[in-house]
């Protein structure tokens, strides 16, 4: 089968909006490949129970968008994104391990390097200095010692992980809750702009779709996917980091959590995660111990930039 005609036929499968990842999963498990989706009988559909019988006349329909769905492909490609189905060679191999994981994503710039250890930096949208600051230079000396930085390009946090990397001269990738051709939010163009460069940008949603907050969870899956561990840096009891880390617990990956005071609302989400057996993230060394990717005066190094700080932060507070 040519993978460039599949990939067509699952770009313009894609489009059809009650068909998500299991579902199209499904489909093509069953009929064995796009071509054959896009071929199959009404009569079939109906007598397997494939689809609904409002889907079946929708998605009969929307054969006849096969030519235009192609042509956007095309044009997406001339822009520098690429289309990245499953069934690729550069397709992430961590994702292929996760429960409904993406038929195909959309990709600026690069995919991480699976030879490279990944973690997960994440955290409140509205953080306190402090997290930022912690955040940032979690972020710097991992990358610099060679761990790729994902997050969600959110305000908060996420942009402050991606900051770090960047600063360190290292890539770093932002999954989106979006289209390929939507920076959400607008503040973070500039990061957006850069980690096209320097990094990637990754998404599964069509081109142009707007930041609705159903999209978020199923982004969170991508995050922790593609990650080893996920850091948590800040958040309260009821937050996106917390989906995020409950997932990664599920894909059977390693939570760390930054402390922070009982009094704190910010800091609720990641004690409770301690408390429930996540490790307790009080330094790069944490990380890098995790990796085994100790190195002696490094990591003293990195450590007491970290405990630095940390007491700047609290001596202003006291």
């Amino acid at each position: 089968m040519d993978n460039l005609e599949e990939r067509e036929y699952l770009y313009w499968l894609s489009h059809i909006p009650f068909l998500g990842a299991v579902k199209i999963k499904k489909l093509h498990d069953y009929m064995g490949s796009y071509k054959k989706i896009y071929n199959i009988e009404r009569k079939e559909l109906e007598n397997r129970g494939l689809l609904k019988q409002s889907e079946i006349s929708f998605f009969e329909e929307r054969r006849s968008s096969f030519h235009s769905a192609r042509r956007q492909l095309e044009q997406l490609e001339k822009k520098g994104i690429r289309f990245i189905a499953h069934f690729d060679h550069d397709y992430p191999k961590r994702l292929l391990a996760i429960y409904g994981y993406p038929m195909g994503l959309f990709v600026r710039g690069k995919l991480p390097e699976e030879e490279k250890p990944a973690a997960a930096i994440i955290g409140a949208r509205n953080c306190t200095n402090y997290g930022r600051q912690m955040a940032q230079s979690l972020a710097r000396e991992l990358s610099a010692a060679g761990i790729s930085i994902i997050s969600g390009l959110a305000n908060g946090i996420d942009g402050a992980g991606h900051e770090g990397a960047l600063e360190a001269g290292q890539e770093t990738y932002g999954i989106l809750g979006c289209g390929i051709n939507v920076c959400y939010p607008k503040e973070n163009y500039g990061l957006f702009s850069q980690m096209a460069k320097c990094g990637g940008i990754i998404t599964e949603f069509m081109p142009d779709e707007a930041p609705r907050p159903q999209n978020f969870p199923m982004r969170n899956r991508i995050i922790s996917g593609l990650s080893d561990t996920i850091l948590v840096i800040e958040a309260r009891e009821k937050s996106g980091s917390l989906i995020t880390a409950n997932l990664g617990l599920e894909q059977g990956k390693e939570i760390f959590a930054l402390p922070g005071r009982v009094s704190d609302p910010l800091s609720a989400g990641c004690n409770c995660l301690i408390s429930e057996g996540a490790g307790v993230l009080l330094s790069p060394e944490t990380v890098l111990e995790y990796f085994k990717l100790q190195s002696g005066k490094i990591l003293r190094e990195l450590k007491g930039s970290i405990i630095q700080t940390s007491h700047q932060y609290y001596g202003k507070k006291q």
